[in-house]
């Protein structure tokens, strides 16, 4: 029997994953995965267990009233999760946290497999996973417990979703708890890791993309852009990648492989420092062509320090750009800031 994978987004940022059978509705599955999806009538009534599908392929029948789900809104995508049968994987948000629906986040432990310098900007960590392979979306990140510190740190995965070893790209720091671990760390070693989260993550693909990094806030772009070459995605895409110094360019290669895997795929860096030799020199914002916006038609997301969010979110506004969907996320060098949209 063919079942789906059913990705849970709660508005604290867990992700749960649970499986739905053909013909099965997901409130149901919810519950024989002990997940309490908020509900009242469970017959298509009340409109209690309301929630948004952001992407897949679903069946809503008409065995619900209007006051439950008007037309228009199930136009937009929302969904009685007590009527909704799943015929394809599906994103779905769910307006409540995970703690009212009786779960929480999960953990996992992986072994290092190999953590790689480069320059004096960023470590890439591999990490192979020492049970199941988490499911995750693409752009979303876990935290990963710095050993002996009773602390952990936020990192988005760089790998995409299904793979035994899973890779992260991290922002080197002087005298940070992580980047200094980590200059001792040795293959084999244990960490546990608490995720998936996040609500910035690949939406379905239905227009032009625009992505915009800053520093290692390429790296959930690294996975996006894994899962857009294994599907064959046809939509333009476009990577704005910006850092500091020269030094701060990092896997420039990696991205380089995928334009020659993704033929609509294209990518600029920029460098902001002046002494910079590099060919584009400046900000973001101003290495933003009219074509990449496609005069709105574009789904844009954006991953880097608050500055940067900031600059491009005036630089919308100013310029009157309204994309079809803007999609971003903040992060400090020690955690990602858990504000995205």
């Amino acid at each position: 029997m063919a079942s789906y994978r059913i990705a849970l987004n709660f508005e604290d940022g867990v992700t749960r994953f649970i499986e739905c059978k053909d013909g099965e509705k997901v409130l149901d599955a919810a519950f024989r995965n002990k997940i309490n999806l908020p509900m009242d009538c469970s017959d298509g009534v009340c409109g209690t267990c309301k929630c948004r599908a952001e992407s897949g392929s679903y069946d809503l029948g008409d065995d619900f009233i209007d006051d439950a789900l008007t037309a228009d809104e199930a136009e937009s995508g929302l969904v009685l999760t007590c009527q909704m049968k799943p015929a394809s994987d599906c994103v779905i948000a769910v307006p409540t946290t995970s703690v009212a629906c009786k779960t929480g986040q999960q953990k996992f432990a992986a072994m290092i497999a190999r953590v790689t310098p480069h320059n004096d900007s960023a470590i890439v960590l591999e990490l192979d996973v020492e049970a199941a392979v988490p499911a995750f979306l693409p752009g979303q990140y876990v935290n990963i417990d710095v050993p002996d510190s009773g602390q952990s740190r936020s990192y988005s995965f760089s790998s995409a979703p299904g793979e035994q070893r899973i890779g992260f790209l991290i922002k080197k720091i002087p005298g940070g708890l992580m980047s200094n671990w980590l200059e001792r760390a040795e293959a084999g070693t244990k960490l546990e890791l608490t995720g998936p989260l996040g609500s910035f993550y690949l939406r379905d693909v239905r227009r032009p993309l625009l992505f915009l990094a800053g520093g290692t806030g390429l790296a959930p772009f690294l996975s996006m852009l894994e899962v857009l070459a294994r599907t064959g995605s046809e939509q333009k895409i476009h990577l704005i990648y910006g850092v500091t110094r020269d030094f701060d360019l990092v896997l420039v290669d990696d991205i380089e492989a995928y334009a020659a895997r993704l033929p609509n795929f294209s990518f600029t860096t920029v460098v902001a420092e002046e002494a910079s030799s590099h060919t584009q020199k400046g900000w973001v914002t101003q290495h933003m062509p009219a074509e990449v916006l496609h005069g709105g038609d574009v789904d844009v997301y954006l991953c880097g320090p608050p500055p940067m969010v900031e600059a491009v979110r005036r630089y919308f506004d100013d310029n009157g750009v309204k994309p079809n969907s803007f999609h971003y996320e903040k992060f400090t060098p020690n955690a990602v800031v858990k504000e995205a949209a």
